[in-house]
């Protein structure tokens, strides 16, 4: 093996999957890769054009474009790309250029799939989401109480045509059960109005019994789509009862089909590249509790889930920017618009507020300010109007205090680090998660680096940040069981999100700031993080599992109260889990507890 080769070799060993190879298969796959390196400002390729194999970062940093020129990420060493459009047609989907010098490896095409095929930690990797995201639109596969929304309008056999259209009409339904002692006896449609109601000239007094179908087909909630699908193509009907026990749960239509295939993440992401106004994002937007449903009922794994729906708010954000300047003119100097929280590590849920911020060129003077200080006002306003509520702690571009040039943004991760108080950790905790949505990235690169270098280095500060990280504890009781909520709205409840993925969260910011890693993503920091040493594999791999119960739980639930028509939040009944749940959620906060008790007490290698 030559020198390059023996090189890429010792650098595949600390990335994965390459490092779940035998060493000599390892080998092999070293030989096959290419070597290229690129000054910054390099085009790798561009959209459109035929990808010829998968691209992995050595050294330095790539940007991801997409096609409508907006920043879709910011890659490091380690890092692959290009692996989407290879996978798909062959075709870039996006644009990568580089932005420093970089050494780029490519490992050709043929050499990844047959990797893929002989591999399931490659398959894993690299097909994560794919299938899930084919799943989402798959109809057929899908239950039919996960298609329902809500609880079935009913209406008595004695009632009038008129009571059962003005209830149709008020509740802007299509039809009704017809209930006698707690029975299905019949269904009525606005159909069965006008083709046996109004066509036949029958009194609007006219009981229903006498123009519903009686003992209609009905299903199980445990029927598939495919199965509503065959019987109304069969049948020649747009609604079916679904009956459990006796007991109707819901009618399903063929509206609410069509409803279901017309949500997918694409088709809202372009409906909100296009919008004019906020008002408009909002009708877009409130289509997310839906896809929300769908994408958990389909199997998607929590990361692609809120990967997809975060997907969906950086796109309104960027149509806003756009909007804004539209409307007050081109911005004065360059800026960059930033996320944190959760939409900076890529973590939205069904339920979210808005944190950002704005760093501005040093050239930015204070009459430049007025302008930024309505785009911040214009792109916040426009959030909230689309249901990205204010941040209840101001943390937003149009606080004057985030909305500052790169000077004073540098001096403020300084003076967090220097002097570590109490709000100094708050902010810092919030501030390590900022990823660039919109503007001029380069604003935020050299300042990450920085940071990241400067922060570890101060072991008082680090002290701190630890400490900080621990005020968010799982809700175990001394006896086996939970910590639940003791009053209030929530009582008997567990709070998924503080107690859940939030001390899992505030552990993988610690592990990242300790090896100056750079993903935001809290699962890609934990993973980062094993792959830099500053975690034990077993360490990294109990806390990733029990981060993936955590998080699946949150979402499941969430996802149960969009289907019962109510609001999503974070809160969780165990009384709503099964036994089998219950147990594994509460291994999973052990596990949680544990990796907390190892960071607290300054254990070398975590884990």
């Amino acid at each position: 093996m030559d020198q390059q080769s023996q090189t890429i070799l010792t650098f595949l060993e600390s990335v994965h999957p390459y490092d779940s190879l035998p060493q000599d298969e390892l080998a092999r796959v070293a030989n096959s890769f290419s070597r290229r390196e690129y000054p910054a400002g390099s085009e790798i390729y561009s959209a459109g054009e035929p990808i010829r194999g998968v691209y992995l970062i050595k050294r330095g940093s790539v940007e991801v474009i997409d096609r409508n020129g907006s920043l879709v990420s910011i890659l490091g060493p380690r890092n692959s790309f290009g692996e989407r459009g290879l996978l798909r047609d062959g075709l870039a989907m996006t644009s990568a250029r580089t932005t420093e010098d970089s050494v780029v490896l490519m490992l050709p095409e043929a050499e990844l799939r047959r990797l893929i095929a002989d591999s399931a930690a490659f398959e894993r990797f690299f097909s994560r989401g794919r299938p899930s995201e084919a799943r989402a639109s798959d109809l057929s596969t899908l239950k039919v109480s996960e298609l329902m929304a809500r609880n079935p309008v009913t209406i008595s056999p004695d009632a009038s045509v008129q009571e059962a259209a003005q209830l149709m009409r008020d509740k802007q339904i299509s039809s009704l059960a017809i209930i006698a002692e707690g029975a299905l006896v019949g269904i009525v449609t606005t159909r069965d109005l006008a083709s046996r109601v109004l066509a036949e000239g029958m009194s609007a007094n006219t009981p229903v019994a006498e123009v519903m179908t009686r003992d209609p087909i009905t299903l199980s909630p445990d029927s598939l789509g495919s199965d509503i699908l065959h019987m109304m193509l069969e049948r020649r009907i747009g609604h079916l009862p679904v009956v459990r026990d006796g007991t109707v749960t819901g009618i399903i239509t063929q509206t609410d089909l069509t409803r279901f295939q017309a949500v997918s993440t694409a088709q809202l992401v372009r409906d909100a590249a296009i919008c004019e106004s906020a008002d408009e994002m909002a009708q877009v937007t409130a289509r997310i509790p839906k896809l929300l449903t769908q994408l958990v009922a389909s199997g998607s794994a929590h990361e692609v889930v809120t990967r997809l729906i975060t997907d969906i708010a950086d796109t309104v954000t960027r149509r806003l920017l756009k909007l804004a300047e539209a409307e007050l003119g081109p911005a004065p100097v360059p800026y960059l618009w930033l996320a944190c929280g959760s939409q900076g590590r890529q973590e939205q849920t069904g339920v979210s507020d808005q944190d950002n911020c704005l760093i501005l060129d040093d050239s930015v003077t204070d009459d430049d300010m007025a302008w930024f200080a309505a785009m911040a006002k214009f792109v916040s306003d426009g959030l909230d109007k689309a249901g990205y509520f204010y941040c209840p702690g101001d943390m937003m571009a149009t606080n004057p205090r985030w909305c500052q040039p790169r000077r004073k943004w540098r001096r403020y991760f300084q003076s967090w680090i220097d002097t570590p108080s109490p709000e100094a950790q708050m902010l810092a905790s919030v501030m390590f998660d900022l990823r660039p949505i919109g503007g001029t990235p380069s604003l935020f690169h050299d300042l990450q680096a920085e940071t990241l270098e400067a922060a570890s280095k101060n072991s008082i500060f680090v002290a701190h940040m630890i400490s900080n990280s621990l005020k968010h504890q799982p809700p175990l009781s001394l006896l086996r069981g939970f910590a639940t909520i003791r009053s209030g709205e929530h009582k008997n409840h567990i709070d998924m999100k503080l107690g859940g993925v939030v001390p899992v969260a505030d552990l993988a910011r610690v592990y990242a700031l300790r090896g100056r890693l750079t993903p935001v993503n809290t699962r890609a920091r934990l993973e980062a993080a094993e792959h830099a040493g500053v975690i034990s594999v077993s360490g990294a791999r109990d806390l990733i599992e029990a981060y993936d119960m955590i998080a699946r739980l949150r979402l499941e639930n969430q996802a149960a109260l969009v289907r019962s028509g109510r609001k999503p939040d974070n809160y969780l009944a165990p009384s709503d889990l099964s036994d089998f749940e219950r147990s594994h959620l509460r291994d999973a906060f052990v596990v949680v507890r544990t990796m907390q008790s190892a960071v607290g007490h300054g254990s070398g290698t975590l884990g």
